[in-house]
Order: C-alpha cells, then sequence, then structure tokens
C-alpha cells in the first residue's frame, strides 16, 4: 500500500556496514540496498516536516571538528550552521546543549560520541544525522534527549549502551518529553540498551504534552532492548517501516497516546504492541512473530503527510543494514 511519495531522505546508499555486536546482514537475508546519495541539504521527512519543516543549519556557516571542546563550542548558538564531526569523540560529562538552526553531521562511521550525549532544549530546527552516541551514564542524561523543542531530525544515528549494568546504570538512548513537537527518528541503529526510548516523561504531565509530542518513528533497526521501543504518552506517534530484533517489550501506548503503526516486523518480542492506562493504536500490516497486538484500538488513521509503505515481508531486507551510521559525507 502506497501513500505519496517517498521522501528524499528515506533512501540512501549503505555505504558501509554495520561493523557492530549485532547480527550481520547476508544474502540469506535478501539484504538489499536503498540507493540514495546523501547530502547535508536534505530535508526532513514525517512530523518533522511539519510546522514549516526541518532544514537545521543549511545555509549557514560549515564547521569540522574532532574534539570536545570543538564539538561544544560549533553546535552552541542560534545562527544557522553546519558541524561535522570527524572521528570518535570521548569524554565523561553531562549532555551537550545544542542551538536552534544547526545540522549535526558524522561524516562516517567512526563519528561516535562516548560518554556525553546531546539535548536539544527550548530550541527549534536541528538535524542530527549519521552520529553514534553511546554509554552516556545516567547521571550525564540520555543519549539524545530534546525538550520543550520543535522540528528535531534525527536520522542515521547510532544509539546503544550495554546491558550488563542495572536497568537505571544509564537514561534512555532517545527521549522526547516536556511537549517535543513535530520531530522524526529516521533509519536509526537503536540497540543494546534496558529502557531505550521515552516520548512524554511522566503521567502526570499531561496538561503540558497533550496536543504536542506529534513524532515519526520510521525504518529503524532495533536489536537487544527490553522496554520503551517506544513507550508514548498522551502525544500522537507514526512508527513504520521497521525492525525488531530481540525487542522484549515494543511500543507501548499510554496515557490517551494514538499511535498508528504499519509495516513492521517483530522478531522475539513478548509484547510487540501494548496499551498501558487507556494508551490506544491502529496497527496495519505488521508482522507481530510469536507475540500479538495487545493494545486498545485507536482512532489515529492517517497522517499529514506522505509516506510509502515497505511491506511487512519487504521491510527486513530494505532495514537490516542500511539503518545506523551507513552515510559517508
Amino acid at each position: 500500500m502506497i501513500f505519496g511519495k517517498i521522501s528524499s531522505a528515506v533512501a540512501v546508499s549503505c555505504l558501509t556496514s554495520l561493523a557492530l555486536a549485532a547480527p550481520t546482514p547476508t544474502a540469506e537475508d535478501g539484504f538489499n540496498v536503498l540507493d540514495k546519495r546523501a547530502s547535508a541539504s536534505d530535508a526532513a521527512f514525517g512530523y518533522a516536516s511539519q510546522n514549516g519543516g526541518t532544514t537545521g543549519g543549511t545555509g549557514g556557516t560549515t564547521t569540522t571538528v574532532s574534539s570536545y571542546a570543538a564539538f561544544t563550542s560549533a553546535v552552541s548558538g542560534d545562527s544557522k550552521k553546519v558541524v561535522y564531526v570527524s572521528g570518535p569523540i570521548s569524554q565523561t560529562a553531562d549532555q551537550v546543549k545544542i542551538g536552534s538552526n544547526t545540522s549535526i553531521i558524522g561524516k562516517s562511521s567512526t563519528a561516535i560520541l562516548t560518554g556525553f550525549g546531546l539535548l536539544v532544549k527550548e530550541e527549534s530546527n536541528v538535524i542530527i544525522r549519521n552520529l553514534g552516541v553511546k554509554k552516556v551514564l545516567a547521571d550525564n542524561g540520555d543519549a539524545i534527549g530534546v525538550q520543550y523543542s520543535t522540528n528535531v531530525w534525527i536520522d542515521h544515528c547510532d544509539v546503544s549502551s550495554d546491558l550488563d549494568h542495572d536497568k537505571d546504570y544509564y537514561d534512555g538512548l532517545i527521549d522526547l518529553t516536556h511537549a517535543a513537537d513535530y520531530i522524526t527518528v529516521s533509519n536509526t541503529f537503536i540497540h543494546d540498551h534496558w529502557k531505550a526510548s521515552l516520548i512524554g516523561h511522566s503521567d502526570n504531565n499531561g496538561d503540558e504534552d497533550t496536543g504536542h509530542l506529534r513524532v515519526t518513528y520510521a525504518n529503524n533497526y532495533w536489536y537487544n532492548i527490553n522496554s520503551r521501543a517506544p513507550s508514548i504518552r498522551f502525544g500522537t506517534g507514526h512508527i513504520y517501516n521497521s525492525y525488531y530484533l530481540d525487542v522484549n517489550d515494543g511500543i507501548n501506548t499510554r496515557d490517551g497516546a494514538q499511535v498508528l503503526v504499519e509495516s513492521n516486523v517483530f522478531d522475539g518480542s513478548k509484547k510487540p504492541l501494548y496499551s498501558t492506562d487507556d494508551g490506544y493504536a491502529v496497527a496495519r500490516d505488521n508482522d507481530f512473530g510469536d507475540g500479538e497486538n495487545e493494545a486498545e484500538a485507536g482512532t489515529l488513521t492517517s497522517v499529514p503527510y506522505s509516506y510509502t509503505l515497505l511491506g511487512s515481508a519487504k521491510v527486513k531486507a530494505a532495514v537490516y543494514g542500511t539503518a545506523g551510521q551507513t552515510l559517508t559525507f
């Protein structure tokens, strides 16, 4: 089933393979390549394409950084800017605050931030692409957090920790809270974590969150996750074309959230889609594996943007090996 044309950012070249501690796709998996050359001027799709769109720092200054000090300086302020990250940066520190009208782009799969995360707070028009963020301790915040902000596109990222410690040793991988709005998380490898991705941080925050938290998750690969893939309160979610492998508790809709769940595949999930506290979902063409849809029937049957569904039979082949840091700039 096709809904309009695919965004230019959805189909991308797989220029490097995932060199990570997860299963490697082979020809027997039906692995293929979505052929499209990535550009720093690509615009967001999904909910991040609404509300005037998300273009980040396109047209602004360009900087390449390879150190923590240079990175923190380059991403601050609200002027238009494209910040390229060259190589790994390690630092045990609190989240680095990102200014508005900013694109942060990893030049290759070696662009990995270890020990510190990113925070988009009270800002707008931010793009984070082709970047790895891992092992951010709970005391230092999430790997990527968005609060009180609009129009954020997180694309082709790789976020992870490990399950060797207790569930509170790390915080979230991608947490979208405090009325964050018009956000797309796409083509991203989300893996090896207890509580992966939260939309809406508290059951008691309905007054602030209701009418906001409009989020698209598209073409993502979720692997070795215990829960929150994602968990959504109060908001409006569209989750499609994603592959879940060994994710215990998958999509949790709660506190009045409305979620449209389409063209996803779950391998090894006990609870692929479920409700708590009056959350709702509409599910179409999903392969729930050995699990089943336990969500209350919702009313979200359409979204205000065009998109293409791969079909659940083709999702694994298209997403497995292309989600993550597979671009070169």
